[in-house]
């Protein structure tokens, strides 16, 4: 077994839900027995999801941070009539087996009652859980979100049903049989400077002064970089160079992989596309320092974008 430490295999400190946590257990995946064999271990530990939404515990005092909440064996029969699905997600560094468990077919009241602690958007709260358990619940709300929308072939139409613990669903169809895997979504988020000036921009669904790096989806037939320099030449103007990888994050809202990088603008014109973002702009550190007085303010803590924001202020 084998738990990967997050900071010998990252050059950096990983970003937030990054961590791993666990020895997904590949081999262990292809066992039909493998729910059956984890239900007669008490060490085993269930991980409701509902509706997109991680369970956390009761906290100790108001200011402790937050910590998964999970089921062991014994909890789980409750919830047998509404037919929840069940992912083997793999072992933690003490041999815990984890198994997401999708509750969503439950009702608001019954799953707060079935369950101790509280459902809530991990968004919320994965700049203060500890690394391995935030990565751990994203893995599990990752893989029940994609089981959700994926309970038809969509090459035939026709049902799938869950294989290999959770990690694979197949048509039903026997004139079919096709295999259907989770997937991720690659999508790219660039620093571009020029001079002591950084580039941010906004949405027009953002709330109110919220300024962020450019990002955008990596399209089929693109390397990484050349994504970059066509997401930030459609939403800017801006043409890049000497586009660099610097770290990514899972982003498990719903299915992404968000890939950073930095880059060099070769002039500071800005010729915005409205029909993509509401506003850019360039800012020098002074400025940002000043968002509070001008009623803006940066991204989440959690998120690589503000991370890739902080490391070029604090240079």
């Amino acid at each position: 077994m084998t738990v990967f430490d997050p900071h010998t295999i990252h050059p950096f400190l990983p970003n937030n839900l990054g961590f791993g946590g666990l020895d997904r257990d590949d081999h262990a995946r292809g066992d039909d027995s493998i729910f059956s064999q984890l239900a007669q271990q008490k060490t085993t530990r269930y991980l409701p999801v509902w509706r997109s939404m991680n369970l956390f515990a009761p906290q100790a005092t108001e200011n402790a941070p937050p910590h998964l909440c999970w089921l062991d064996p014994t909890q789980i029969a409750a919830f047998a009539e509404y037919n929840p699905i069940f992912i083997y997600l793999g072992r933690d560094r003490d041999n815990h087996a984890y198994i997401a468990l999708d509750i969503s077919a439950c009702d608001e009241a019954k799953a707060a009652r079935l369950t101790p602690g509280h459902f809530a958007d991990l968004r919320e709260a994965s700049p203060l859980i500890d690394g391995d358990e935030g990565s751990i619940l994203a893995y599990a709300r990752a893989l029940c979100f994609w089981h959700q929308r994926h309970g038809f072939c969509g090459v035939c139409g026709h049902q799938t049903i869950l294989a290999r613990a959770g990690h694979m669903r197949v048509c039903a169809n026997p004139d079919c049989n096709a295999q259907h895997f989770p997937r991720t979504d690659a999508a790219m988020i660039v620093r571009v400077t020029y001079g002591d000036k950084i580039l941010l921009g906004r949405q027009a669904i953002w709330p109110e002064g919220m300024m962020s790096t450019l990002a955008g989806f990596v399209e089929p037939g693109e390397t990484l970089e050349h994504a970059v320099a066509r997401e930030v030449y459609e939403e800017a103007g801006i043409i890049v160079k000497n586009v660099r990888y610097q770290h990514s994050q899972p982003w498990p809202f719903p299915a992404s992989l968000m890939l950073g990088f930095s880059a060099e603008a070769v002039s500071d014109r800005l010729q915005i596309n409205h029909h993509e973002i509401e506003h850019a702009d360039w800012f020098t550190k002074a400025d940002i320092q000043q968002f509070d007085e001008k009623g803006m303010f940066l991204p989440r803590k959690l998120s690589i974008s503000r991370r890739l924001i902080e490391e070029w202020l604090n240079r």
